[in-house]
This record gives C-alpha cells, structure tokens and sequence, in this order.
C-alpha cells in the first residue's frame, strides 16, 4: 500500500503572484516533509479584497509552476467549493476529494493577526498541519525558516501603477501573462 501523499497549500489572492510564493513553495518542499505544494488562487475573497478575474491568477500561476518538476501545481478548488472563499470550507472539500492524501495549510506570519477573523481556525488546526513560515517584517512564535523575501502582490500593483516594471519581484513567465491579458495596467 502506497502512503499518503503529503500536500501542502498555499492559498491566497496571487493578485499578481511573485517570487516570495515561490520561494515559500520551495522552502516548504525542501524542509516540511511534502510531495507536492499546490497554490490555491482565492475564488472569493472571503474579505472582499479587490482582485484581477480569477481565470487570470490561476492561470499565472500554473505559469509559475512549469519549471517545478511536476511538484508544484495550481489547484482550482475554491472555484468548485461553492461558498464564501473559507479556507475551512475548502479544506473539507479537499479531504472528501482526496481522502488518500494528508494536507498542511502554509500560513505567513503575517496572517497570524487575522486568525481571530477566520471561520473555525480550531477545526482548520485538526484537518491540516498548519506552517507558518516567518515573513520578514512579522516576527512571531512558531514560525519556521528564515524571514522570506520583503515582497507583496500590493507593492507590486503599486510599482505596476506608476509604471515601473518589477522584474525583480514577479516571474517572466507572470508579467508576460499580464502584459498578454492587459492586467495591472500592462
């Protein structure tokens, strides 16, 4: 019998997605003891947070995983789960899909302040093993590997806006996508 497959999920907006998820997704892999690390673009924000269309950031990030190997992919899920964009909700839908694999929910500390606004943290804590890598700038307890690269979607809508380009910051394979798809102003 083949063992659970180790997955770990990186959610979040990826409006644009950048080299700090990368660089989250390859610390995880090399250090936490997973097979696979999905990105989970956000269907709805479950705090409204303006965002570019969903078929958009899902599809830049699949860009960014083509040079992993296979180990990196992009999941849909949440614009199957059907309801308010909780990452309690897509995680009992993820464990009904795939009753075979194991799953831990990669958090950064900077999250940790809103943890009191999510819907059944407690509940999320016994479906997932719950890592919380150290954001530069957010230091907290419990946190795992060193401070990752200072670099946010925001920051980089904002550069995008005065029309610096931040190739530094966001894969090629990701500015190509958005200049193609007219997306944050490129």
């Amino acid at each position: 019998m083949r063992p659970p497959l180790q997955v770990a999920l990186l959610g979040g907006s990826f409006n644009p997605p950048h080299v700090g998820h990368l660089l989250a997704a390859h610390y995880v892999r090399a250090t936490q003891g997973v097979d696979e690390v999905w990105f989970m673009p956000t269907f709805v924000h479950p705090f409204r947070k303006s965002t570019a269309p969903f078929e958009d950031r899902a599809r830049m990030c699949e860009r960014m995983c083509q040079d992993a190997a296979g180990w990196l992919k992009t999941s849909r899920v949440e614009s199957e789960v059907g309801k308010d964009g909780r990452t309690v909700d897509t995680l009992e839908f993820l464990q009904a899909r795939y009753p075979e694999h194991r799953f831990a929910l990669i958090i950064g500390s900077d999250i940790i302040r809103d943890l009191p606004n999510w819907k059944d943290f407690d509940r999320i804590q016994r479906m997932a093993r719950v890592v919380v890598l150290n954001r530069a700038g957010y230091p907290a307890d419990g946190t795992v590997g060193p401070p990752l690269a200072v670099v946010s979607s925001t920051d980089i809508r904002e550069r995008l806006a005065r029309g610096e380009l931040p190739s530094d910051l966001v894969p090629r394979v990701v500015l190509d996508y958005a200049r193609e798809h007219h997306l944050y102003g490129l």
